[in-house]
C-alpha cells in the first residue's frame, strides 16, 4: 500500500475512534519483534500513527526532501527548556536507530504515565528518523546522487552524508543534500545534546568478550574543553544504559575531521555523541532494545540534571574497541 492509502487509512481510524488512545493508558505496548528495517511508506505511517495516539504530544514534520524526493522526517517531543537531538541512519545501511527511535516516541510520548509528564516538562527531543531514505532504499552507505564527485562518498553514487556536516559551510551550499537538512534542522533547534546513530560490524575486547555498541565524543582540537567533558558525561551515561541492559560498550576510535556530526556539532557548542551499534544478526532485537535504553537513559539524566554530575573522567576508562571478529567484515563509520 503508498503512504497516501495508508495515511488516509490511519485517518478513517482517526475518525472511527479506532486509534484514539484512553488518557490514562501507560503507553502503547511494544510489539514482541520490533521491525528492524521499516520501509520508507511504513516509517511514514507509524511516526503519523504516534502522534495520533499521543494526542498531540509527539509533533512530526517534514523537514525537507532527499535527492530522489523522499520525505526526511523529524519528530518532537516534549516542551522542556533542555533541548535533546537524536539523528538515525545517516547511513542508509546501518538501520537500527531508525525503529529504535519509534520505540523511544511510543515509551515517552503514548499515553499519560507520571513519569513521561515529568519527563517531558523538562525535555524537548527532537529526531531526525532516517535521514537517509535514498540510502535506505538501496541498502547503501552514502546518499543517491549520480552527478557526486566527492572528496567523501564514491563517484556516481553519492555523498557519504556523515562528512559534511562542516559548520563553516552553509546548509544552502552542502554538496550532500541530506546534511545540509540536519544542519538547519539543528540550527533552529538549538539543541544543548546531539547524538548520532550508527552502526559498525562485530568487534571484541582485549580479553575477546564481544562489543556490542560503541561511543565516542569530539576529538577535533577546536571543540572547547567544557563541550568536550559534556559530551564524555553524556557517553558514560550511554555506556551505563547499554551496559544495563545487557549489551557491552566500547569506545569508537573514531576521526577528528570536523565535518563529522559529532565533531562538526561539538564545534558548535553541543554536547555531541556517536553511538555505534555492532552488527550482530543474532542480536538484532536487542541492539533496538539497547538503543532505546540509550535515548530514555540521556534523556532522563538530562531531565534531572543528573548527566551533569557524571565524572568525565569516567569516559576515559571505557574499555577500547579491540579487533574485528574473525570471519567477519569491518563494516560501519570507521571515522565517525
Amino acid at each position: 500500500m503508498s503512504l497516501k492509502p495508508k495515511i488516509a487509512l490511519l485517518s478513517v481510524f482517526v475518525s472511527a475512534g479506532l486509534l484514539v488512545a484512553p488518557a490514562a493508558q501507560a503507553a502503547e505496548p511494544r510489539a514482541a519483534t520490533v521491525d528492524p528495517r521499516p520501509s520508507t511508506a511504513k516509517l511514514a505511517f507509524e511516526l503519523h500513527k504516534l502522534a495520533v495516539l499521543s494526542h498531540g504530544k509527539i509533533r512530526v514534520d517534514k523537514i525537507g526532501r532527499s535527492n530522489e524526493g523522499r520525505p526526511v522526517w523529524a519528530a518532537r517531543v516534549g516542551h522542556g527548556k533542555t533541548r535533546i537531538q537524536y539523528v538515525t541512519q545517516q547511513h542508509g545501511d546501518e538501520p537500527l536507530g531508525t525503529p529504535a527511535a519509534l520505540e523511544f516516541l511510543r515509551e515517552v510520548g503514548v499515553g499519560n504515565s507520571a513519569w513521561a509528564r515529568k519527563l517531558l516538562s523538562k525535555v524537548t527531543v527532537d529526531i531526525v528518523v532516517r535521514a537517509n531514505p535514498d540510502g535506505h532504499e538501496r541498502d547503501w552507505r552514502y546518499n543517491y546522487d549520480p552527478d557526486a564527485t566527492p572528496e567523501y562518498g564514491e563517484k556516481g553514487k553519492g555523498y557519504d552524508i556523515n562528512r559534511y556536516h562542516d559548520p563553516a559551510v552553509a546548509p544552502e551550499d552542502n554538496p550532500a543534500t541530506e546534511a545540509g537538512l540536519i544542519q538547519r534542522r539543528n540550527a533552529s533547534f538549538k539543541p544543548d545534546i546531539m547524538v548520532d546513530y550508527h552502526m559498525q560490524g562485530r568487534y571484541r575486547d582485549a580479553d575477546g568478550k564481544e562489543i556490542t555498541a560503541s561511543t565516542m565524543w569530539p576529538t577535533h582540537p577546536g571543540v572547547k574543553p567544557s563541550d568536550v567533558d559534556f559530551a564524555k558525561q553524556i557517553a558514560v551515561v550511554v555506556q551505563r544504559s547499554i551496559d544495563g541492559n545487557g549489551g557491552y560498550v566500547s569506545q569508537y576510535p573514531g576521526g577528528s575531521y570536523q565535518g563529522i556530526a559529532r565533531n562538526g556539532y561539538g564545534l558548535l557548542g553541543n554536547g555531541s555523541v556517536l553511538i555505534e551499534l555492532s552488527l550482530i544478526p543474532e542480536r538484532e532485537q536487542q541492539q533496538i532494545q539497547d538503543a532505546r535504553a540509550s535515548m530514555l537513559a540521556i534523556a532522563r539524566a538530562a531531565a534531572d540534571g543528573s548527566v551533569r554530575t557524571v565524572d568525565p573522567a569516567a569516559a576515559d576508562a571505557i574499555p577500547p574497541r579491540g579487533p574485528a571478529l574473525p570471519g567477519t567484515v569491518e563494516e560501519g563509520d570507521e571515522a565517525a
